[in-house]
Parts: structure tokens; sequence; C-alpha cells
């Protein structure tokens, strides 16, 4: 996640999921059931989840979070949605892996929609993403027509006008991402763990300010519905160091999709870029209410 303030989570218990076509189901809240099952690609496996009634709807974690860091946001989402959640690889239950990169990422997410043919879903999903996970969904509507009803984008998938990590701020960023790595330790082993290394996440945050660099491109091939929830602070609302130049930053780069693309609804949360943890029920809300695409 490109910012200067952090967003630990704090260590849940650990979940357990059943090979693929040996689903373990559980008791869901309101009385309904959650089923853990796992998909094998590219050599690793990746933990999924279902669960709720209602249209479908897929949500994609973002880089340094888990399923079950988005745990709230799942369970109000599955009041109203039929919700497929999972882990990226080396996040989580997910399984590590010998590279993580931007496209890594993007053929999890790709492995996941793929299977959903299995899963007899009654329509296609609004996909929903946080942070990476947004730009991942971007990515995937524009390669795959029709493969979605819609996109909800959180905090995520924005054509900044200027990139993040700049050689300026980059020894501030290493030792962020270098601290966050030394406080995961205490959540190895459990359904919130991130294997990523400090070099790692700094490589993936670079790629990501290139990928975003040419993202209008992408948005240009989607012809689904899409929705923006945005915070207002990204960077946290202290008026001192890089973080007014961050949020100025984050802003332009939205009015600037918005130019382009004046279909695309925005709604603004005044939060930093933890707003999937501190508003969640604020962020279902508005997911309720997001238009999709007629079968």
């Amino acid at each position: 996640m490109n910012k200067m303030t952090r967003v630990i989570e704090v260590a849940g218990p650990h979940e357990r999921y059943g090979e693929h076509g040996d689903e373990g189901v559980r008791a869901g809240r309101g009385g309904g059931t959650t089923r853990h099952f796992t998909i094998h690609h590219d050599g690793i496996t990746i933990p999924v989840s279902r669960g709720g009634r209602g249209r479908p709807l897929v949500l994609c974690p973002g880089l340094n979070s888990t399923q079950a860091g988005l745990h709230e946001l799942t369970g109000l989402l599955r009041r109203d949605h039929d919700v497929v959640t999972f882990d990226l690889r080396g996040h989580g239950l997910a399984s590590a892996a010998g590279r993580y990169s931007f496209d890594a990422f993007l053929s999890d997410l790709a492995a996941v929609m793929a299977e959903l043919g299995n899963l007899g879903l009654s329509a296609a999903p609004v996909l929903v993403g946080y942070s990476l996970g947004a730009d991942l969904a971007v990515h995937h509507a524009s390669g795959h027509p029709g493969s979605v009803a819609g996109l909800v984008l959180i905090d995520g998938a924005n054509p900044v006008p200027e990139p993040f990590v700049t050689d300026t701020v980059l020894p501030e960023f290493r030792a962020m991402w270098e601290e966050m790595a030394t406080l995961r330790e205490a959540e190895r082993g459990t359904a919130r763990q991130v294997l990523l290394t400090a070099q790692e996440i700094l490589g993936v945050n670079l790629e990501i300010d290139a990928v975003r660099a040419g993202i209008l491109d992408r948005y240009r091939r989607i012809d689904r519905p899409i929705s923006m929830i945005m915070s207002t602070s990204m960077a946290g609302d202290g008026g001192e160091g890089h973080a007014p130049r961050f949020n100025r930053n984050w802003r332009a780069g939205i009015e600037r999709l918005v130019r382009e693309h004046p279909d695309i609804a925005v709604s603004w949360i005044d939060a930093d870029h933890g707003l999937v943890f501190t508003h969640a029920l604020e962020i279902a809300r508005i997911i309720r209410g997001v238009r999709q695409a007629r079968p």
C-alpha cells in the first residue's frame, strides 16, 4: 500500500480450509454457512471462502491485507451478497511463492475468477478490490469482457499524476516496511500473516506506481459500471511531512479519472488508507447501492 500511515492488523485465530474438492463448511452469522476450499495454481494454494446470500460478489484484498483481516467488511457484505473471498499468494493462509509481482498477484485473481464456473454462481459477480486489489480488478475486467457485472474499487486503481515511491521518500518507505515486517512476525502461522519481506513489498509498490501510470488505458476497455470508494486522507491527516503532497496527488488522480470517465461514481470517506478496517459499515452501505450491468 502506497502510504506513510501504517495499517497494522491484530492477529486473529487460525482458520482451516479443506482441499479443493473437499470443502470445509462451518456455520456463519445469521444461520448461513461459509464454505472453505483451496485452489491449486502456479505451484501455490489459494484459500477461498464463500458465504452469504444475494447477488454474487468477489472481494479481492490488497497488498499486506488478508481475507481474515477483512472479516468485518465481508460479514456485512454477506447480508446482501453471495460473497467469495480469498488470499493472495504470501498472504493469510495462501502458500508462499517464489515470486511476488503485480502479474503474479493478477494470476491469483484470474485463478479464482476461473473457478467461479464451478461454484454455481447465479450471475456474473460484482468484483470489489481494495488497494492493490482494485488495480488487479481493473486489469482483470479490462482483459476479460463480460466476466463481471461491475467494479467497486476501494482506495486503489488511481491514475495519480506522480509516483509515490521516489528517491526522496524511499528511505522512509523502506524503514516503514522493515518495521512492518518485524511487527508481523507475531502473526506468522495465523490467517493474517504476510510472508513478503520489506524488499519484496518495496518491489511490488514500485510496480504499482508503474501500473497506475498507464491504468487509464485499462479503464477505456471496461464497459461495466464502475464505482470508486476513496479516502480523503490516504496518507493520514497530518499537516507535516509528505502526507499533504501524497493526499493532493491521490485526489488529483481521481479528478483526472472522472474528467475522462464522468460516468464513474466516486464516494469519498473521511479516513486514511485503512478505511476498510475503520469504516466497513459505510463501505458496505455504498456497495449495497452500486449499479451493475444487466445479465
